[in-house]
């Protein structure tokens, strides 16, 4: 039993109000799970360990509910480079810098990785955030996921994310081959399907203004996910994408740069969520190589997106974090997404239930989030009050990051450390995994 003690403020990630707000408080944890969080007592005679936190601020490890754990960049060189031989390697560091630098401890990646890497995470060969995977971004040809090269009536199709082992193409037309391509994904280990209703803002030929999928096609999509228990979520910007995913039944509408208020209403009284990825939008103006086509993206979607999470905000819906990170320099500083979120005008107790309890129940991941009996040890520990100024993050705020009560950045005594020799030899040796 480990108790980490006297922690001078702790959010439990159970609602994003003062309520979910603790000072001087101990946190019990046995076998990965959370015991306990009750008033700072020392208790003599138990067979305990007392990890001093009285001077650290303690939260739920980070839920990031839009992920691209292969993603290197959006250049031609970066999607040669995460397509080749070297692609996992890649893969694996982004993954280690999410976890220990940036604080999640469960990510839904919407686009991307694969069953294998999900199963390496969990078989403790890669350290990261455990996975809820889509495989694919699906979309329709010359629709968002159809990266064409420079000479696009020449080039590979689809050179984001192409097909291969574990992996069907993300290019799909015609609502029966939707149905197939859905029954490929469960079949290859997918946790929910991902789909493009309205085109992309870095893709290279679509215009936002634009259709991808029919009616026709999503309402198959989402019949199918049905069918098999999976949620959709669905990469939207235009008013037009975000309604037809509305109506076709979407779970999870994603971006939302040009939601309106009768569109909020509508999405509202569906029971949608919503995941706008503020971010990123504060990030691509600062791309100086875009093409001219894409840069006119860019400038539509970041002068309307605040706007529509203030509209998302003021109607109810729910809304949850989700970085984006399509750009290098944003993998391990996922809780900046949370800075944007405020910055476009949420509380920030309201912005740190969206990455963490409010976002674990959406994505399906019920068991952590919170700082509750039951759940799982997911917690950082930080110096600051990172509970109200989440910006502290990116001035070295964070200490320990604990996934399963095991810690991974070696900064709190008497914690229990995850070590690099323990995946590949614990394999070779036949030992099982310490987590």
């Amino acid at each position: 039993m480990i108790v980490f003690s006297n922690v001078k403020k702790l959010y439990d990630g159970t609602s994003g109000t003062d309520a979910a707000v603790h000072e001087g408080v101990d946190v019990w944890v046995e076998g990965g799970k959370i015991e306990a969080v009750k008033p700072h007592r020392v208790r003599s005679g138990l067979d305990v360990r007392y990890v001093d936190c009285s001077a650290l601020t303690a939260t739920p490890g980070l839920v990031d509910c839009h992920g691209h754990v292969t993603v290197l960049g959006i250049h031609d060189e970066d999607l040669t480079a995460m397509n080749g031989p070297a692609g996992l390697l890649y893969t694996e560091r982004i993954l280690y810098a999410t976890l220990v630098h940036g604080g999640v401890t469960t990510v839904r990646d919407v686009g991307g990785a694969t069953h294998v890497v999900k199963r390496l995470v969990e078989d403790g060969v890669i350290i990261g955030p455990r996975l809820k995977i889509a495989i694919c971004m699906l979309s329709t040809t010359g629709g968002h996921a159809d990266f064409r090269g420079t000479d696009r009536c020449h080039d590979t199709v689809s050179r984001l994310w192409p097909p291969g082992p574990g992996r069907p193409s993300s290019i799909v037309d015609g609502p029966w081959e939707c149905r197939k391509r859905v029954r490929e994904i469960a079949a290859c280990g997918g946790d929910l399907v991902k789909i493009c209703t309205s085109p992309g803002v870095v893709s290279p030929s679509d215009k936002l203004e634009h259709r991808d999928f029919t009616q026709a096609e999503i309402e198959a999509i989402c019949d199918e996910a049905a069918g098999r228990g999976m949620m959709v979520a669905a990469h939207a910007h235009s008013r037009h994408g975000i309604e037809l995913a509305i109506d076709c039944g979407v779970h999870d509408i994603q971006h939302i740069s040009f939601l309106n208020e009768p569109l909020a209403e509508k999405a509202y009284a569906k029971g949608c969520t919503v995941t706008p990825t503020s971010w990123i939008n504060y990030e691509l103006p600062k791309v100086d190589d875009l093409s001219p086509f894409v840069a006119e993206k860019v400038h539509q979607v970041t002068q309307a997106h605040a706007e529509a999470v203030r509209i998302a905000q003021a109607s109810g819906l729910t809304l949850i974090t989700g970085t984006d990170p399509i750009l290098p320099h944003m993998h391990g500083r996922n809780y900046m997404e949370m800075v944007s979120l405020i910055r476009d005008g949420l509380p920030p107790l309201v912005a740190w239930y969206s990455g963490t309890g409010l976002a674990a129940e959406r994505i399906g991941q019920d068991d952590t989030g919170k700082l509750a009996p039951g759940y799982r040890a997911d917690i950082l520990f930080c110096q600051g009050d990172v509970i109200a100024e989440p910006h502290l993050f990116d001035q070295g705020a964070l200490v320990e990051v604990v996934k399963d009560g095991i810690g991974y950045r070696g900064y709190l005594n008497g914690v229990p450390q995850k070590t690099f020799r323990s995946g590949v030899d614990d394999l070779l040796t036949g030992k099982q995994p310490d987590n």
